[in-house]
């Protein structure tokens, strides 16, 4: 666990993450997204779900390709303005560059509604054991979850363990997540969701 100092700014911690992140050789990244895909998969909370929300990794994020052959709906976003836009992808469909230069699927792919969605796997920079996010400073996810309709769903932040923090910098609009996975653990943090894990 990273103990860096809660006193820096999100913006230091932001650039300290993603450094660090960046220094991982492919071999270790892959071990270590591997690991991290391995931890989901056993969760009730992963074989349990229908409807998936994930993204495509992009800056040595953690890599959870390995998961899409997995048999259920597969949700990834689209940057649309200021919000998300989710849309159904399988392997094999296609997908093109969006504006942050990450994968995205094509405008016209369907899209989920928020009503089917199980599971959400959240990218993040770095987290905190409280379940809060350190993201890109974009806002996206934040505004997001803050939405009503998203609220009661289930958000895992998926990182590496070195940057799972004691205690991130907070502001008033950051919303926690309802756990946190990493290589190491899977770990709930709060029961946010009406339906029980074990369902």
């Amino acid at each position: 666990m990273n103990t860096a100092e809660p006193s820096l700014t999100k913006t230091e911690l932001r650039k300290s993450l993603l450094n660090t992140r960046k220094s991982l050789s492919t071999q270790e990244w892959r071990q270590k997204s591997d690991r991290l895909c391995n931890r989901l998969q056993n969760s009730p909370l992963f074989t349990q779900a229908k409807t998936i929300l994930a993204y495509f990794s992009s800056r040595q994020e953690p890599d959870l390709s390995p998961l899409f052959v997995t048999p259920c709906k597969w949700g990834f976003p689209r940057c649309v303005g200021k919000e998300l836009s989710w849309h159904l992808w399988q392997p094999g469909d296609a997908l093109h560059t969006g504006a942050y230069g990450i994968l995205e699927p094509l405008p016209d792919a369907p899209k989920i509604d928020y009503s089917e969605v199980d599971l959400m796997l959240v990218p993040a920079v770095g987290c905190d054991v409280r379940g809060y996010r350190l993201g890109y400073g974009g806002g996206y996810y934040d505004r997001m979850l803050s939405l009503a309709e998203w609220e009661s769903k289930i958000a895992i932040g998926i990182i590496f363990e070195f940057a799972l923090s004691p205690q991130l910098p907070v502001d008033s609009w950051d919303k926690p997540l309802h756990g946190i996975c990493t290589e190491s653990d899977l770990t709930i943090v709060q029961q946010k969701s009406r339906r029980s894990i074990e369902q």
